[in-house]
């Protein structure tokens, strides 16, 4: 029924082939991909933009694309983000960044504001239905089969009904509320700690970069000693548009899934952030003349639950590294944990040419024949899920995700993700310009 002021009135039930819950970049790319190669699909988002920790937590960096040495490892929709991105003039070129640990990485600095409309762009022209303001509420689940997600929005509750549900809510909401298996931290492990990322300028960027790392190190030091700086680091990325950047010093350790935890982490990063541009300004090269300009619309969430999956990614793994069959993604990035505690970062390094590979079993979770997981929720342990986190990764995973889901979907596999045949899946995604090691 069509309104008379504008659009449609929602439908109360909504069916389609695949439900993706999350719209951060692997949900997007999942949902772009699933549509793409023919499925009808629905997009549920709780913010009223696409994105997730690249948009509302202000990332504003892709990072890790390729080897040490310069091969890349992540291409397909990925790319097309950033193509995207540089057509509207939001991203900078793919340029090599050395870390404090001295590990090079190329990246690209793209404006946050701007992928919101790359992503709007995307989904729109592949026919997704984006479904957002809505917010998981609970899911039925008959057996081994999830039938249907039903999510509140400003409509009231809606149900939606598909052959395949992928979860790419970060904390993986959807499935928690099926009653899903998940994985538990190891002895002596805590969860990642989240940041408030924030936007400083303008910044004299010559003068800035021109610090060398040694500077930066002992001014990074003398903010966390002094007690200005929550983490021993000036890790910054440039505004396309402008002399800004958004920093990510900031460390909040807590479960973002208790939800009273999160919104008092929202406050503390808020004043963390106040307290560190005021350090900048007085005390680092370049940032005299700058001022706290923006927070991010959340703090950026670098672990909560991961699923107990078919396949338990490892460390190990990562490092020989293992060569998968059902491999449907790879990347380069180190194992990079931070810890909720402390100024320092733990950092296990790779070769110059060392690669990893995901495998398309650590995407379906047990008990269930008709979902996976994207994103952070992806089945691995702490240690390979501080490697595999990062937003590059995510994107070719969920682009990986939503071609299976779309095959899954077929008549003939009713919905069934284990039947989906790997070498064609593998064979699907790099003719559509994946790098799968």
């Amino acid at each position: 029924m069509q309104d008379k002021t504008f659009g449609y009135r929602i439908a109360k039930t909504i069916d389609a082939d695949v439900v993706v819950c999350g719209g951060g970049v692997a949900g997007a790319m999942a949902a772009v991909a699933a549509a793409r190669a023919g499925a009808s699909v629905v997009l549920v988002e709780r913010y009223g933009f696409l994105g997730g920790n690249a948009t509302a937590g202000a990332v504003a960096q892709f990072n890790s694309w390729q080897t040490a040495n310069g091969r890349r490892v992540v291409a397909g929709l990925a790319d097309e983000v950033v193509a995207r991105l540089g057509r509207y003039g939001g991203a900078g070129e793919h340029a090599t960044f050395v870390m404090s640990t001295g590990h090079r990485m190329d990246r690209v600095e793209y404006a946050p504001e701007v992928l919101k409309l790359v992503l709007d762009d995307m989904v729109q022209e592949a026919g997704v239905r984006p479904l957002l303001h809505a917010s998981v509420l609970d899911v039925r689940v008959a057996g081994r089969h999830i039938d249907s997600v039903h999510v509140l929005t400003k409509s009231g509750v809606v149900e939606l009904r598909a052959q395949v549900l992928i979860d790419a809510s970060g904390d993986i909401d959807a499935l928690q509320r099926a009653g899903a298996t998940f994985l538990e931290l190891d002895d002596g492990e805590a969860l990642q700690p989240a940041t408030m990322m924030f936007r400083f300028g303008p910044i004299d960027f010559a003068r800035f970069e021109a610090l060398s790392k040694t500077e930066i190190a002992a001014l990074a030091r003398r903010g966390y000693d002094d007690g200005q700086l929550a983490r021993a680091a000036l890790h910054s990325s440039r505004d396309p548009f402008s002399a800004d950047g958004w920093f990510n010093i900031g460390r909040l350790g807590i479960d973002a899934t208790d939800a009273m935890a999160l919104g008092a982490a929202e406050i503390e990063g808020r004043r963390q952030a106040w307290k560190a541009a005021q350090y900048l300004r007085r005390c680092v090269p370049g940032c005299e003349q700058g001022q706290l300009r923006a927070f991010g619309t959340q703090v950026g969430v670098r672990e909560t639950r991961r699923i107990v999956g078919d396949h338990v990614l490892t460390s190990e793994e990562l490092l020989r590294p293992e060569q998968f069959p059902d491999a449907i993604a790879a990347g380069a990035y180190p194992i990079d944990i931070h810890p909720a505690a402390g100024g320092e970062l733990r950092y296990e390094g790779l070769g110059d040419d060392h690669a990893y590979q995901i495998p398309y079993r650590s995407l379906i979770p047990v008990g269930f024949d008709n979902a996976l997981a994207v994103g952070r929720g992806v089945s691995a342990t702490h240690s390979a899920h501080a490697a595999i986190r990062v937003m590059t990764i995510s994107m070719a995973v969920g682009q990986a995700a939503g071609v299976a889901a779309a095959m899954a979907a077929q008549p003939s596999q009713a919905g069934h993700v284990r039947a989906v045949s790997t070498p064609a899946l593998r064979e699907r995604l790099l003719g559509d310009g994946a790098k799968l090691a």
